[in-house]
């Protein structure tokens, strides 16, 4: 059976797409949750994982590092992981790609934390540019296959790989406009989401780094995380 090394729920955006994806299939698996241990992470993932990072996938003999890697490993085993059309998987993965790669602002002023909501103050250059480029490929998917997931009518790894966006959506009162802010709320509604989100908001480990990333542009409105 696959094992599967994952950090924080609150926190780990990386983690929760493989996470995600075998949830949301039905793929067995066994979690490993290792709590971030504060400041550079990599000597002590270094222990598990050839990165230094998380998230990591076990299969036996084999260790797959780095979420596209591991998505992309997991649909050669599993029909389904990749949309059956040709040019819905293509898409679907141009999608990952660009999510893989790009966006850089969001991720930087927007880190992933489940569990507070946060109000931004001004916006710095690129945010805007980045979540709407992120609205413009969810309402393509969607109208393109037909939803309700952006590849059509199952969730796959491009969904997987959007997923840490619709979390930062219900942090930051993020808006990606019309049918990209609905389904965002269906990604939040998904079940898979709600138990990762339910073992987020239980968490008591508290990492300063990540804790400290949304007040640089912005202020905690509300902290509903177990107390640490």
């Amino acid at each position: 059976m696959y094992e599967l090394l994952i950090g924080n729920k609150n926190y780990s955006s990386w983690s929760l797409r493989p996470w995600i994806l075998l949830k949301a299939r039905g793929i067995p698996f066994v979690e490993n949750k290792v709590a971030f241990p504060g400041g550079d992470s990599f000597d002590y993932f270094r222990a598990w994982s050839p990165s230094g990072r998380v998230p990591l996938l076990t299969d036996g003999d084999v260790k797959v590092w780095d979420s596209l890697a591991i998505v992309e490993y997991v649909a050669e085993r599993h029909p389904g992981a990749w949309p059956g059309d040709p040019v819905a998987r293509a898409w679907a993965r141009c999608a990952s790609a660009e999510m893989h790669s790009s966006f850089q602002t969001l991720r930087n002023v927007c880190g992933m934390s489940c569990g507070i909501r946060v109000k931004l103050g001004t916006w710095p250059d690129g945010l805007a540019r980045d979540v709407a480029r992120i609205g413009e490929l969810w309402r393509e998917g969607l109208s393109r296959f037909g939803g309700p997931y952006l590849a059509g009518g199952e969730f796959t790894g491009v969904d997987a790989f959007f997923a840490p966006v619709a979390f930062r959506a219900q942090t930051y009162g993020l808006s990606f406009g019309g049918a990209a802010d609905d389904y965002a709320t269906r990604m939040l509604a998904e079940p898979a989401m709600v138990s990762w989100y339910e073992d987020a908001l239980a968490e008591t480990w508290r990492e300063p780094g990540h804790d400290a990333e949304p007040l640089a542009f912005g202020h905690i409105s509300q902290d509903l995380r177990a107390i640490a």
